[in-house]
């Protein structure tokens, strides 16, 4: 009898520890979207630090050297994307499973067989780029970016080792450490870009006077800007170091807490990880490669138009509108990071209905901020432009914000569908569905630059070809796997109608102050006050968000005084 009772004890004691367990996985899943929101916030922090920081070292390096600068970066990004990009995404995915069974033992576990991974295939990536810079330069028709990939060739090490540390944290929920150490990333970035190229572009003068050139300068500047990166990587690592030294007691008590008895082998979890890393990887690469293949492309075709010293600096105007379109797409890339681990356990725990609230959910908010973003930018492009880069000829920057304006709600659009079909464990879908927009994107491309000549709008235009055929292709997908359709007046049409109106208030504020003032930055700060105050109130007043989704936004429950107050709900 006394044995019966204790393993009907024992057994009570399970189920309750396992429906902690599913209860803690479920309240951690429900705050995806606060927890999104800090990962957006930090984005759009360390996108305007970046931006802030890159207008003065624009101004340092010039067109060319940007234009280096983005040809080395765009190379620099593919390679991490192959040797670890796709770690922080595999971890938190693999963590957050192990996490919903309970089974603590085995997430550390993920842990130490993801350095293990980012041990060899960081080494690998530095080691192509460092020894493939020349070759690689040479074929992008821009020989003197050799300098800014060489500099880069480290700091895919150092990120490999970062991915697997941010992608722990984020498995388990929580994003606060990832946001902190990007905001910690980019202030260093800033610091010592500004810095080494300053230093550098000097020593590129006295380069330049030796062998009578004008590139030298503009080439060490850029890589001046790549060391930055890694001295912002570098920073980061540390901090995550740290962090883990403080959370060692806190990872002790969680292994005692492990009732399931299951050691996954070492071996296992390694053909598991690569099993979820390889797809990320080859849909992200894919997703991806195309700013390398715009690059290779456009030089070339620019080559054979008999253009070929344009091409340096074009590139680098392109690099100019990618800053300003980053910002609003970086709320789309931190919602799928942390929409994935989410995803992720409430497919594991079958519960489909929170599965749906999820998907339903990311999907809206990235509308919410993309689509009046892609309005901002088209009607304000001038006076942001010329406020940001005032001592250029801002005139074709001008014109391919406004011609690219609409890119921001496809990339962001897409952005969440492919990671709502990783979080379905869907890994294949994104990749192909990346390989036919590519296909279609490469001829769209040739076409419209060999055939109409249509120089740097054609890389604008074929961009959005592409990012529009990834939000078709995954949605179709979606609907087919998840059996579900998005909701399409609050999360599309109330947010356009709200934007184009904004977009017209916007453009009325600026034209009216800066013809009494004359002042393009108390104008376009205005503005875009204004816009958001309009864009505010319309989202709410035509039903685009309600009290329950507001609280659930960053600050929403601190902003619900002020919306009761205006009488706005």
């Amino acid at each position: 009898m006394e044995k019966n009772n204790q393993t009907r004890d024992k057994a009570i004691r399970e189920r309750r520890r396992a429906a902690a367990v599913v209860k803690g996985g479920r309240k951690a899943a429900g705050n995806f979207i606060i927890q999104g929101s800090i990962l957006a916030i930090a984005g759009i922090i360390v996108r305007l630090i970046g931006m802030v920081y890159r207008i003065p070292l624009i101004n340092i390096i010039g067109k060319e050297g940007n234009g280096y600068y983005t040809a080395a970066y765009d190379i620099y990004v593919i390679l991490l994307i192959i040797s670890s990009y796709s770690l922080p995404t595999a971890v938190s995915k693999m963590v957050a499973a192990k996490l919903g069974k309970g089974e603590y033992r085995n997430s550390q576990r993920v842990l130490k067989t993801a350095l293990l991974y980012a041990t060899a295939a960081g080494g690998i990536g530095a080691a192509i780029l460092g020894l493939g810079a020349d070759p690689l330069a040479e074929l992008l028709r821009m020989p003197f970016c050799k300098y800014a990939l060489l500099s880069f060739a480290p700091t895919i090490w150092i990120m490999a080792y970062l991915g697997v540390l941010r992608g722990y944290f984020q498995g388990t929920g929580n994003m606060v450490p990832t946001a902190v150490s990007q905001i910690l990333e980019q202030l260093v970035n800033a610091a010592v870009s500004i810095g080494a190229a300053t230093f550098l572009f000097a020593k590129g003068l006295q380069a330049d006077a030796v062998y009578e050139t004008e590139h030298y300068a503009h080439a060490y500047g850029a890589a001046g800007g790549t060391i930055g990166t890694g001295a912002g990587a570098f920073a980061a690592f540390l901090f995550f170091l740290f962090l883990f030294w403080v959370y060692r007691p806190v990872m002790r008590r969680q292994k005692r807490r492990d009732k399931t008895g299951r050691i996954d082998p070492y071996s296992r979890l390694l053909i598991v990880m690569t099993a979820t890393v390889v797809p990320i990887v080859l849909s992200s690469a894919v997703y991806n490669v195309s700013a390398v293949i715009d690059n290779y492309l456009f030089s070339h075709g620019m080559d054979q138009l008999g253009r070929t010293e344009e091409i340096a600096a074009q590139w680098g105007t392109f690099g100019q509108y990618h800053l300003l379109f980053n910002i609003p797409v970086a709320m789309s890339n931190a919602l799928s990071s942390s929409l994935i681990p989410s995803l992720t356990r409430a497919v594991a725990e079958k519960d489909r209905k929170q599965t749906l609230e999820k998907v339903q959910m990311a999907v809206r908010f990235s509308m919410i901020i993309a689509i009046p973003s892609a309005v901002g930018l088209c009607v304000l492009s001038g006076p942001i432009n010329n406020l940001l880069f005032s001592g250029d000829d801002n005139t074709l920057l001008i014109k391919i914000t406004i011609a690219g304006a609409l890119a921001v709600v496809f990339f962001s659009l897409s952005t969440v569908s492919n990671a709502i079909l990783q979080g379905l464990n869907h890994m294949n879908i994104p990749m192909r569905n990346a390989a036919i927009a590519l296909i279609i994107h490469i001829g769209a491309l040739e076409v419209m630059l060999l055939v109409f000549h249509w120089g740097l709008y054609s890389v604008v235009f074929a961009n959005i070809i592409f990012s529009f055929l990834m939000c078709l292709l995954n949605a179709a997908a979606i609907r087919r796997y998840l059996r579900y359709r998005q909701e399409i007046r609050k999360t599309f049409l109330i947010p356009a109608v709200a934007a184009l109106i904004m977009g017209g208030a916007a453009y009325g504020v600026y034209h009216g102050i800066y013809s009494l003032t004359h002042m393009n930055g108390l104008g376009t700060g205005a503005a875009i006050a204004a816009a958001m105050f309009v864009y505010g109130v319309l989202l709410i007043k035509l039903g685009g968000i309600n009290e329950k989704e507001l609280k659930k936004m960053p600050g929403g429950t601190r902003l619900m005084p002020v919306v009761k107050k205006l009488h706005l709900m």
